[in-house]
């Protein structure tokens, strides 16, 4: 053979050989422990989206987040690895030292699936208090003595808190805890005092006797609660604050595979049984394009550390 053609076919063999993506299973990080918001919405949507290969759904909890976050920006950007979080994906790199990622340079943003009507801000109903009103005014006279928790610094769980405390001038105690389940576990035993944690998982405690629903952090209220006001409403002028749900690959991952991800995120979240369950769920599909994505992740990230430098200054 002459020895042209065997360095073409040589050259060939590669793309004559290559599987179309995917060709093996894809891994979903979550970095919170499971039955979290995010890991329930991933599962939601996962069985609703067709790609041939599994999706394997991966909880690497820890640190608010940075531990999952930070080992999927170090994975190959081959879409074989995602990263599907909250908000807290923008929210916690300002509150922490040396985290060992950008939110924004070190991801390839996809789609925003999801998004809620806010956090309920919770107490035990043993809790001396009936509004937001008369807990302010109870950590006023009891200076250092409330505690709230939080899934971690930047969470949010932990960014509402805060930013009440700034606004309202009041002291209290954050506790930091891995998950969400984990707080509300000490909510419902009374050793924790407050807790901003998502609306559905609120409501299903409320309607159980568990806790006291005070407030919502959104602009607007959620039929799931009706009965209960917004922190606008209680007197916090400005106050809106809601959790978003997105999907994230490596920096620099195909441009073609991120279509097909968000046109398969897009017809999950069109599903009948997802929007119920969504709405279940207080929540809202959203499936973003990745361009505006990117754009609304950029934004979000100069507004959280716009914020967090006011809520580390202890002003509005």
């Amino acid at each position: 053979m002459h020895r042209s053609l065997v360095l073409l076919l040589a050259l060939a063999a590669p793309a004559l050989y290559a599987q179309p993506w995917p060709a093996k299973p894809i891994h979903v990080v979550v970095p919170s422990p499971p039955g979290g918001p995010p890991d329930l919405i991933i599962r939601m949507l996962a069985p609703k989206m067709s790609f041939g290969q599994p999706l394997v759904i991966e909880n690497r909890a820890g640190a608010g987040g940075i531990v999952g976050t930070a080992y999927v920006a170090k994975t190959p950007a081959d879409g074989y690895t995602w990263l599907f979080t909250t908000a807290s994906h923008v929210n916690t790199p300002p509150f922490n030292d040396n985290v060992p990622f950008d939110p924004v340079r070190d991801f390839t943003h996809v789609t925003l699936a999801a998004q809620n009507y806010g956090q309920a801000l919770i107490v035990p109903p043993a809790a001396p208090y009936q509004s937001v009103q008369e807990l302010i005014a109870h950590a006023r006279a009891h200076p250092g003595k409330l505690n709230y928790g939080s899934a971690g610094i930047g969470t949010a769980s932990h960014i509402p808190a805060e930013l009440m405390k700034s606004m309202a001038g009041v002291d209290l105690v954050g506790v930091q805890y891995k998950g969400v389940a984990e707080v509300m576990t000490d909510v419902l035993t009374g050793r924790i005092d407050l807790f901003f944690v998502g609306t559905q998982i609120a409501a299903q405690q409320a309607h159980a006797g568990k806790v006291r629903v005070l407030a919502l952090t959104g602009a607007k209220r959620w039929k799931g609660l009706p009965d209960v006001p917004t922190m606008q409403e209680a007197g916090f002028e400005g106050y809106n604050l809601i959790n978003w749900f997105g999907l994230w690959l490596p920096a620099g991952a195909a441009p073609d595979i991120v279509k097909r991800i968000h046109a398969e995120v897009r017809n999950a979240l069109a599903d009948p049984d997802v929007k119920q369950q969504f709405d279940a769920q207080g929540l809202e599909g959203v499936g973003m394009p990745p361009a505006q994505f990117t754009e609304f992740v950029e934004k979000e990230a100069r507004f959280i550390n716009e914020l967090a430098r006011k809520i580390k200054a202890g002003t509005r």
